[in-house]
């Protein structure tokens, strides 16, 4: 096992908000988790598949909802209630070791976001377990039934989820992955939008057949290049075509933001973002549509980049935007990364449809 830096998990995080393709959680909070472990004299080691053993138990925690905007106030109807002080993941991951009567070997990741992920890394340290140098998606995703789990036909169940007003509740089973997103959503949604959540509880050999390898890697090098790019002092268009350049990928627009509509709805953000080009896209327009998540993207009304590729936003300062954490007149620089190969089989592009958001697009890899 490795033991991780606060560096390297600050870079996974900063790796992780870039490839949340706008979701994931919020890059401040993800931020915050890590600083906070490391200055409580916490640590992190991160686990390699082949130091898991087969007979050994993973489960993965993460946070499900629509992510807030940056300094937003509770509701008050939510303000006679207690707070956690922790991740309601953590109390999610803890509820189910309980419920199953079971010590995890280590903490496994759901997606690569911002705040999603950092909440894993923050539990593992917790817990004194080990982070898996792996991941269910490869990206951030907007339900429950885009993983590579689901792909491989894992059972979600049993699934705990929490609420940060620390209240558990135990699914011990669920007819599929569609219902337990439909569940855990209603449960967000009474819940200011957020839940934590802890499932796919299984063994390391299940494991290690169903989750995308050296997805922590991945992101470590992703948010390492970022740093150094700005560090030397680099524009957010430097960043983004190093980024691009050294992680197969392509600068697909940049631009400043001319409307950005949206609204929270159902447990989701949903909105379009509309950019005018400046440089060498003077004149060009460019639209991304997310939900939670950016899902599909065009240029000049012509599709461009779209699910499960991955639509990535990167600010002038090189810092990456999520979504809704954008303003009008900001510059974007999108950044289009080749999604993992699992997506792009035929069972994953099912499970990828593009219809399901509302777009009648068949995928296809974009042109770099």
């Amino acid at each position: 096992m490795r033991e991780l830096t606060e560096q390297n998990a600050i870079d996974i995080v900063y790796g992780c908000a870039v490839v949340g393709t706008g979701g994931g959680g919020n890059l401040k909070s993800g931020l915050e988790m890590i600083r906070k472990l490391y200055s409580e004299g916490g640590k992190i080691e991160m686990a390699d598949l082949s130091e898991l053993p087969d007979d050994a138990f993973v489960a993965t925690p993460y946070g499900c909802g629509a992510p807030k905007l940056l300094g937003k106030k509770l509701d008050d109807k939510y303000a006679r209630l207690p707070q956690l002080d922790y991740p309601a993941p953590l109390l999610a991951f803890r509820s189910l070791e309980e419920y199953m009567d079971k010590s995890f070997f280590a903490v496994a990741s759901s997606e690569l976001g911002a705040e999603s992920t950092a909440e894993a890394l923050f539990i593992a340290g917790s817990l004194g377990l080990p982070i898996m140098n792996a991941d269910a998606a490869g990206r951030s995703v907007p339900d429950l039934q885009y993983s590579t789990y689901f792909v491989k036909k894992k059972p979600i169940y049993p699934m705990a989820v929490a609420t940060e007003f620390g209240e558990t509740i135990i699914i011990k089973n669920v007819v599929d992955d569609f219902r337990a997103e439909a569940i855990a959503r209603s449960i967000a949604v009474a819940s200011n939008n957020m839940v934590g959540i802890a499932d796919h509880p299984m063994s390391g050999k299940d494991y290690k057949s169903a989750v995308i390898p050296e997805a922590m890697d991945y992101a470590m090098r992703i948010g390492e290049i970022l740093r150094k790019v700005k560090n030397s002092g680099g524009s957010g268009y430097d960043v983004a075509n190093h980024i691009a350049s050294e992680m197969d990928g392509k600068i697909a627009f940049h631009g400043v933001i001319k409307e950005a509509p949206w609204e929270a709805r159902d447990g989701y953000n949903y909105g379009e973002i509309h950019l005018t080009g400046q440089d060498d896209f003077g004149g060009d327009e460019y639209v991304i549509h997310f939900k939670n998540e950016n899902i599909i993207s065009y240029h000049n009304g012509n599709v461009d980049v779209t699910s499960p590729d991955l639509i990535c936003m990167i600010n002038a300062e090189g810092i990456p935007v999520n979504t809704p954490n954008f303003e009008v007149g900001e510059e974007l620089n999108v950044l289009a990364l080749t999604s993992p190969g699992i997506w792009t089989t035929e069972e994953g592009l099912k499970c990828f449809d593009l219809n399901y958001f509302g777009f009648d697009v068949p995928y296809k890899p974009f042109v770099k």
